[in-house]
């Protein structure tokens, strides 16, 4: 049976809105537009809302009823709820007894694609300026550290120190050395075709110092200490420590970001060099191991393979590597505000970006050294 509305007038002051049937959610429902129309056409002081023949009812119910009491309100209209459900008296007593937020954030409608790609261009746009902000505060902040001038703690900095250098030894000592056998592998099942095992050596060393050594700390580094640079000062930002260093004259990005930058800097350089030279070992451990390569002739030919250069471009990548991992987990961690919910998010967003990072910066050199001949 479906949803029935139709008016009475008992007497010239009063509306009777009489409702009848299944009033649900899922079925076509008269609209109280209708009441207001009435109501315009015809004014009434008082109305009662009667709804004895009502069956089935939920809170498409509830909606109308609800809307009917709104219009009444904004004309005066006295309301007479005793002919409607229990139920439905007692639900719209609880709606009316928590007064509605105006200041609560309201769901907005999908928009169109278009809205979203301008909305998403200026929130790269905004969030690539803050980014770039963030890197000039940064940079001024070391050249105060340069000229001795940058207030921090040195007990602080010996402390990222080893946090982000020796206790981070055994992860990358693993994860390169696992790179060496892959190297390894995937080059002898090439290099056997045509009888030139011993090469294997040269591919592992020039990938290991060029490339893969460089590359796979970063990545490991941005996993780990980007995410607990960002986790610790998220957490900072959010229990309004930072605020109480500013509150102090004293600059967060002296205190808080310079010695995370350095640390991170000096360390991954010496990283990268543990990195080369155990995956050189996972090499070897395949080409003397499975490939019967005599250890003096592998040992030879990765001398002869890697040069000064070479190691020179890997360093120099692990160092710029190093910069980028802290900026991005220091930069994630000042901006995390609200709750523990956004430390979270802080830590996620600083390894994304510093892995997103690393990857440009790394094409960044290839072009580079492809263009100097290097």
């Amino acid at each position: 049976m479906g949803s029935e509305l139709a008016f009475a007038r008992p007497d010239d002051e009063t509306l009777e809105v009489r409702l009848a049937g299944d009033w649900l959610l899922c079925s076509a429902r008269p609209s109280p537009l209708a009441v207001d129309r009435e109501l315009a056409s015809r004014p009434a002081r008082r109305v009662r809302i009667s709804a004895q023949d009502v069956g089935a009812w939920d809170t498409g119910l509830l909606s109308f009823v609800h809307a009917v009491l709104a219009a009444c309100r904004a004309r005066s209209i006295d309301v007479d709820r005793a002919g409607l459900p229990h139920g439905v008296q007692r639900l719209l007593a609880l709606a009316e007894a928590v007064p509605e937020r105006h200041h609560a954030p309201r769901v907005e409608p999908p928009g169109t694609w278009l809205e979203h790609l301008g909305t998403g261009t200026i929130a790269r746009g905004r969030s690539a300026a803050g980014f770039l902000g963030f890197l000039g505060q940064t940079t001024l902040a070391l050249g105060r550290f340069i000229t001795l001038r940058a207030r921090y703690q040195a007990r602080d900095l010996w402390l990222l120190m080893q946090q982000c250098g020796v206790e981070a030894l055994p992860i990358v000592a693993l994860i390169a050395f696992l790179v060496g056998l892959i190297l390894a592998f995937v080059g002898a099942v090439q290099l056997r075709q045509f009888g030139a095992q011993i090469y294997i050596a040269d591919l592992v060393a020039l990938g290991m110092a060029r490339e893969m050594g460089a590359l796979m700390t970063g990545v490991i580094m941005a996993g780990r200490s980007g995410a607990a640079f960002a986790a610790q000062l998220g957490t900072m930002k959010v229990n309004q420590e930072v605020d109480a260093l500013q509150t102090l004259g004293i600059p967060p990005i002296e205190y808080l970001v310079v010695p995370r930058v350095i640390a991170l800097s000096l360390m991954m350089p010496l990283l990268c060099v543990l990195a080369i030279v155990i995956g050189i070992v996972g090499g070897a451990v395949v080409g003397i191991g499975l490939l019967d390569i005599r250890p003096a002739e592998y040992a030879l030919r990765t001398l002869q393979a890697v040069t000064i250069t070479s190691a020179g471009v890997g360093l120099a990548k692990s160092l710029v590597f190093g910069v980028l991992v802290a900026l991005a987990g220091c930069l994630r961690g000042m901006r995390a505000s609200g709750s523990a919910a956004a430390v979270g998010d802080a830590a996620t967003s600083a390894v994304v970006t510093g892995i997103v990072l690393i990857v440009c910066a790394d094409g960044l050199f290839a072009l580079l050294t492809h263009a100097l001949g290097i």
